[in-house]
C-alpha cells in the first residue's frame, strides 16, 4: 500500500472543502463560523489522513496508536484551541479542552477496538443450526 497517496487523499478532500467553505464564510463577515469551519476541516483532515497509520500491517498496535495520538497531538488539539468554541480565559479552559481531547480521543479508541477486535470476531463464526 502507497502511504502517502492514501494520507493526501483522506486528508485533503476534507480539508480543501471546509478551507473552501471557511474561507468563504470569513469574507462574507462570518468570522466565527468562518473559524469554526476552518477548525472542523483541520479537524477531519488531521483524522482521516492520520487513519492510515492503522493500516502498516508491520507496525504494532502500540506504535500505531501512539503515532495517531501524536498527530492527532499536534493536529486536532491546537485546531481545538484555536476554534473559538471554548472560554480560554483562565488555565481551567485550557485543562477542559486537554480534558475533552483526551476523554474523547480515549473513548474513540476504546469503541473503535471493540468495533474491530470483537465484531468481526463474532461475525465470521459459524452459526449452529436447532
Amino acid at each position: 500500500m502507497k502511504i502517502l497517496p492514501a494520507v493526501l487523499l483522506r486528508a485533503g478532500i476534507p480539508l480543501v472543502i471546509m478551507t473552501a467553505v471557511g474561507v468563504a464564510l470569513l469574507v462574507q463577515g462570518k468570522t466565527e463560523d468562518g473559524r469554526a469551519t476552518l477548525a472542523v476541516g483541520v479537524i477531519a483532515g488531521a483524522v482521516s489522513g492520520a487513519s492510515v497509520v492503522y493500516q502498516i500491517a508491520t507496525w504494532s498496535l502500540r506504535k500505531q496508536t501512539l503515532v495517531h495520538f501524536a498527530l492527532m497531538t499536534v493536529t486536532v488539539l491546537p485546531a481545538l484551541l484555536l476554534s473559538g468554541w471554548f472560554a480560554l480565559d483562565s488555565i481551567w479552559g485550557y485543562i477542559g479542552v486537554i480534558a475533552t481531547f483526551l476523554g474523547a480521543g480515549i473513548l474513540l479508541w476504546v469503541f473503535f477496538f471493540v468495533l474491530f477486535t470483537m465484531v468481526p470476531a463474532r461475525r465470521s463464526r459459524p452459526r449452529t443450526s436447532r
